[in-house]
Parts: structure tokens; sequence; C-alpha cells
């Protein structure tokens, strides 16, 4: 947005930053440095939630705005602003899971002057002793309370920043659900204010009423004998899924996951999903990444949908229908894989095209008439092929014996123009 003229014809020129965003912690405007107060009391406008406005309300001095529904609409009215003095406040550290990262989005940093407070992650690392860099730490607000899943390693500590004073329940019921009964919970309320409390307990056990709506919780991972562990590495065990024999066996899972070479921020197509393995163990790989499975069949969707929040990527996107008509639409990928349904007409055609380049799309048939397609691929615009064949140890007339799976035929391939 341009800036303002002034009469003499002049563009007028902010000197310094025209937008100041204070990170406030429970104890109010006490709490506050001098400059983060001066800030406060020099703003015209003082944008927040109802919470930040009465902790600071003894600095404000400008025009207090509330955020709006949608938040969208607070964040438009902000740089309509631009220019003047505004002051954003916002809880603890303005750019750890805050309004700052959003507000980034539009303002660059030289036009921004960030005062942040010690965040609630810093606040409970700090009360419980435990050092940040050894830790996990997971913000549940507003979100998936299933998202703390993949963490849950024996010994493993976790500080989990919840949505409600119902969220160290929750945690504990999907611990105990989960196997992990036996880990103990440290409910941390009310952080550096005048109702600071810390209670313990173990999941199990959890009886803690009363909590309030401003907790984190600090996890120490114990696992019960049948706890299940979801894994760092793809080919993750095949029982962790519902499935109706339509899955991407473990060790061909691995492989393809390789083969799609997963980067931070990237997008995949799982086309043909069925359980939708792949696309739980492409998102696992990091937080950053996305998957959207496309699957014909209801019920098979509905399970991939299931799947995924069992394993704890509740984010895995599935679109019901068949490719290549499903695929309009959707966001562009950065790499596609094609577990079923290469071979009906239009889909590798479909996928190829979705692809920019640099994109990666992998193909695993286990029929000759697929595995014909990706020959006759792979001889017109070259990738690479493979043919995966696992055999496992199995009883035979009272020994043991191997037992072959179907051989998979792999092909993939990197759409040329751009870097690999």
């Amino acid at each position: 947005m341009a800036d303002a003229p002034v009469e003499n014809g002049a563009h007028h020129a902010q000197a310094g930053p025209w937008l100041s965003i204070v990170g406030i912690g429970e104890d109010g405007a006490a709490g506050l440095p001098p400059a983060a107060r001066a800030a406060i009391e020099a703003a015209a406008f003082v944008h927040g939630g109802r919470r930040h406005l009465a902790l600071a309300r003894d600095l404000i001095r400008g025009e207090v705005c509330p955020w709006p529904s949608p938040f969208e609409a607070g964040v438009a009215a902000i740089l309509a602003r631009r220019g003047q003095a505004v002051c954003v406040l916002a809880s603890g550290d303005p750019f750890l899971h805050g309004v700052g990262s959003v507000l980034a989005r539009h303002v660059p940093a030289a036009e921004m002057r960030v005062i942040p407070a010690p965040s609630a992650f810093s606040l409970a690392a700090a009360r419980l002793g435990w050092a940040l860099p050894d830790i996990s730490t997971v913000s549940l607000h507003g979100k998936a309370i299933e998202l703390v899943r993949p963490h849950l390693h024996p010994g493993r500590r976790i500080l989990a920043l919840t949505s409600d004073g119902a969220g160290p329940r929750d945690i504990a019921t999907l611990l105990v659900a989960s196997g992990f009964g036996g880990s103990a919970l440290h409910v941390l309320e009310a952080l550096g204010g005048a109702d600071e409390r810390v209670r313990r307990g173990t999941a199990s056990g959890f009886a803690l009423a009363d909590v309030g709506p401003l907790n984190v919780v600090g996890i120490e991972v114990v696992a019960d004998e049948a706890a299940r562990l979801v894994a760092l590495t793809p080919g993750r065990p095949d029982d962790l899924y519902e499935h109706d024999g339509q899955l991407t066996k473990r060790e061909i899972r691995a492989m393809t996951l390789a083969a799609l070479a997963p980067r931070r921020g990237e997008l995949l197509w799982d086309i043909g999903a069925g359980a939708g393995s792949i696309g739980i163990e492409w998102m696992l790989a990091d937080s950053s990444l996305r998957a959207i499975g496309i699957e014909a069949q209801g019920e098979r969707a509905a399970r991939a949908r299931r799947n995924a929040v069992t394993l704890g990527v509740p984010g895995l996107m599935i679109v019901e229908g068949k490719a290549p008509d499903a695929l309009a639409g959707l966001p562009p990928p950065d790499a596609i894989f094609i577990g079923g349904g290469a071979s009906a007409p239009g889909v590798l055609e479909a996928a190829e095209a979705a692809l920019g380049f640099g994109g990666r799309l992998v193909v695993n048939a286990v029929t000759l008439e697929t595995e014909a397609l990706l020959l006759a691929r792979h001889a017109a615009k070259g990738g690479d092929l493979v043919r995966i064949a696992v055999s496992r140890a199995a009883p035979v007339a009272g020994m043991t014996g191997w037992r072959p799976a179907m051989p998979v035929t792999q092909w993939s391939w990197v759409k040329p123009g751009g870097a690999t």
C-alpha cells in the first residue's frame, strides 16, 4: 500500500518502525520492560485479545482495538493503518505460534519493532528444570490433540501448549488409549501470573479438577508393554494401520518414501490412497509437509482419515473421487505417488502434467498390465525402474521357509526442466 501524499506533494516518511509488537505475560504491565511500556503508551491504536488489552489497560492511551472475528479482519485493519503508530499485544513470544509470524507475512521487518516476553514453553521449562533443546515442544492450541502422538517415545519429555482447561485431561485420555498411561504429567497453569500453579500426576491416574484455561502440560513419557510406538523412520509396522488389505507393505513403503524424497514444506498427492499409509508417513517425516490422498472408495477414504488421526497427522486431506477427474482444482503438488489406478485412462498423463519442473513421480505396479505401462514410460521418458521382491519367513511343513510376497515394479521420474 502506498503512503498517503502530504499537501506539498512529497510522500510521508515514517521515522522508524510504525508497528510495535509487544509480548505480554500474565504479570501484565508490571512485567514489561520500559521499551515495551513506552511502545504501548505511544500507540494511537492498540490491537490485541481482550485478555491482553485488560492486562495492559493502565498503559493504553490510544484507541483500544480488540481482535475481531474473523481474525483476518483485524490484520487488514492493522495494514490499513500503515505509517501510524500501531501496537499489537501478544502472548509471550509473538513469533512462537503467535501473531508476529502472521503480521510478518505482510509487514517488512524494517517496519516492525518486536519486544518479546518469555514464551509459555520457556516459562514451563524454567519451572520444571528441563533444557528446551532436549525436549519436544508442540502447540495444540486450536489444533487436534493427536498431534502429540508422534512424540510419544519412551523417556522423551514433551511440553504441550493446550487450548483450554480440558486440554490436560484430553492428553491424559490419549496417552492411556495409546499405551502410555504410566507417563508423568505436569500441569502448569497461568505461568508468570499471580495465579500460577504447578500440579503433578500420571496419565492413568489423572484426577485434576478446575484446571485454568491457560496451561501447558509437561509429559515424561513412559511406555506400557502394549504401547503403540510411531517410529521415526518410514516403514512403520503394518499393524499400526487399519486396512482391508489395500496397504503398501512396510518394506515397499520405506523404499517408496525414499524415492519420493520429501523436502521441507512440500505437498504430496497420493493417488489411490487406500489406507493412507504413504501420505501419513510422508507427513510424519517433518511437520512442514502436507499431503492429499485421493481415494475412490468411501469406506477406504474414511479408514485413511482414521489412520491419519491415530498416527498423529490429522491434517492429512482425503479427497473422495476417482483420478484423473478428482485431481481438478487441487493445489499443485511437489511429488506424486500412484499406488493404485495407474492403468486407468489419463491418470499417468494427468499426474505428469500436474508436476512442476523438478517434481517427482513414483508409481508402484503389481499387475503385468500396469508394469507394461511403466516399462513403456521408462523407455520413453527415462527415470529409474526398480523391481522389489520381498520374502518373509513362514512355517512350511513343520519347519520354516521363505514365502515370497508379490513383487513390485517401481518407476520413479523427475520432471525435467528444473532443479532435482
